[in-house]
């Protein structure tokens, strides 16, 4: 036994100790915590399998032992057996309603288990009882923003980013709820916040160029995704964008170039397609190129071959049929 387990192995006995003083002549209670200390010692063992029959017996010895409850909850997430690991947290916080320890984890099982309503009230919970617990609050405001509860997800936010103001994963997050509330100006401060806690991370240089694109600042939206294609040449959708970028700036064949790379990199981005299909009928157009408005017809027939129920189909469709014509 290495000296760090057995060092671990002694707090966890003179906890077990505490609890069978407290136990007093309590048969049912003393064995349970026997069976308790039995089973911390076979999981510190990696013997989980025997720990979870030590503690089932524990429970069945005493129904109200919440730690065996705990303990349970620990080892089925583990085990990646989360409907067992909530249900042993969810009875251990009934038993112990003080135990922020089985709030969070009950509210981490949950957030795994994407029952992000179960997850909220949870770590709710865990909140009451810390209310200065900055994991807590940022996975309440997580959760919340996931089943679209946007204005409680900021309050929660806040309330992370107050025990914490340069954590770059809150910042990222609150430039997400803001976006889907549509307060683009507050997006753009918030991922420019994440991107100063890490200034090479390319998910949150897309989610602000994407927010500069929808406040229409084109050039800055543009040097971001131009950034994102050196770290990342295998990213089709800031190729994409980028096409979409100098399309606005009236670059045409700069735009068909980037079009093209999206493709290359992945020959099922619709939108590449779609947009590669704009800037060809816009050459066509000012041209007067018959074979380009055919090759723009057809792209965006195959946009729409790979994603039929793509926004604004109906529209592109009255395009196609017009200029097929």
């Amino acid at each position: 036994m290495s000296e760090r387990m057995g060092v671990r192995l002694l707090a966890l006995l003179a906890m077990a100790c505490v609890v069978l003083q407290l136990a007093g002549g309590c048969t049912g209670r003393q064995q349970a915590v026997e069976l308790y200390v039995d089973a911390m010692s076979l999981k510190e063992l990696n013997e989980n399998d025997k720990a979870i029959v030590k503690l089932d017996q524990a429970t069945r010895a005493d129904k109200r032992f919440s730690l065996a409850y705990s303990m349970l909850g620990e080892i089925y997430e583990q085990k990646e057996d989360y409907q067992k690991s909530a249900a042993s947290y969810d009875a251990a916080t009934r038993l112990n309603p003080w135990s922020f320890r089985d709030y969070f984890s009950l509210g981490r099982v949950y957030q795994t288990m994407k029952e992000f309503a179960l997850a909220v009230k949870a770590y709710r919970r865990a909140c009451e009882l810390k209310p200065g617990h900055f994991g807590a609050n940022l996975n309440t405001a997580k959760c919340l923003y996931e089943i679209n509860d946007y204005n409680q997800a900021i309050t929660y936010g806040k309330r992370a980013e107050r025990i914490d103001p340069n954590a770059g994963e809150l910042h990222q997050l609150l430039g997400n709820i803001y976006d889907s509330q549509k307060d683009y100006e507050q997006s753009v401060r918030s991922y420019k916040r994440a991107l100063e806690m890490n200034s090479n991370d390319t998910g949150v240089m897309m989610s602000l160029a994407v927010a500069y694109l929808r406040t229409k600042r084109v050039e800055p939206a543009r040097e971001l995704f131009v950034t994102v294609t050196q770290l990342q040449p295998g990213n089709s959708s800031a190729y994409q964008y980028l096409g979409y970028c100098f399309l606005q700036s009236g670059d045409v064949n700069q735009a068909v170039n980037n079009y093209r790379q999206a493709i290359k990199v992945n020959n099922m981005d619709w939108e590449a397609y779609r947009g590669l299909g704009v800037a060809y009928m816009t050459k066509a157009l000012a041209e007067e190129d018959a074979g380009l408005k055919a090759q723009a017809v057809e792209l965006w027939r195959q946009s729409l071959s790979i994603k039929p129920d793509q926004p604004r189909s109906d529209r592109l469709t009255k395009l196609i049929e017009k200029y097929s014509k």
